[in-house]
């Protein structure tokens, strides 16, 4: 039987620059993700709608959930093969379009991870495993767009 996880977000909108959405540039694309107990995360929109460059936006964070997941499963994996990681580093990038009615999507997402092992580690194991992470990955496997992974193997 499948067992049911709940995963709870508070999002508040820290935009009000006091006339609230009265007119739509007379407030910020900014908000906070405020978990009881876990840090504050300053958030915005994407620059391209208006939000601030310097924080973070819902789909960086999407990107970063894809690549995040594939990586804590591989981990789980390569301890589970007897491959021993020593680093991991992942440059993802997601491609999105944006319709000409303001609409849009993701289209895909590319992982790099760049991954060490123990000197005398398989070396193929170690790559095949990334093949075997979507099985697992809550995040992959909810997405509607194909996430490629184009791993770099290393020995330390």
């Amino acid at each position: 039987m499948a067992k049911q996880h709940a995963y709870p977000a508070r999002v508040i909108w820290t935009g009000n620059r006091g006339e609230g959405t009265q007119s739509y540039k007379g407030y910020d694309r900014s908000w906070d993700l405020a978990l009881e107990g876990k840090a504050v995360v300053s958030c915005s929109n994407d620059p391209v709608l208006g939000g601030d460059p310097a924080k973070y936006n819902p789909e960086d964070m999407l990107v970063a959930a894809v690549a995040a997941c594939h990586m804590l499963w591989y981990l789980h994996l390569a301890s589970s093969a007897g491959v021993t990681v020593v680093a991991y580093e992942d440059t993802a990038v997601g491609e999105g379009v944006m319709n000409p009615d303001a609409s849009g999507n993701f289209t895909s997402a590319t992982l790099h991870p760049k991954v060490t092992v123990r000197a005398g580690s398989d070396l193929e194991k170690a790559r095949r495993l990334h093949g075997e992470v979507h099985k697992y990955c809550f995040i992959a496997r909810s997405v509607n767009f194909p996430i490629t992974i184009e791993p770099e193997i290393f020995e330390e």
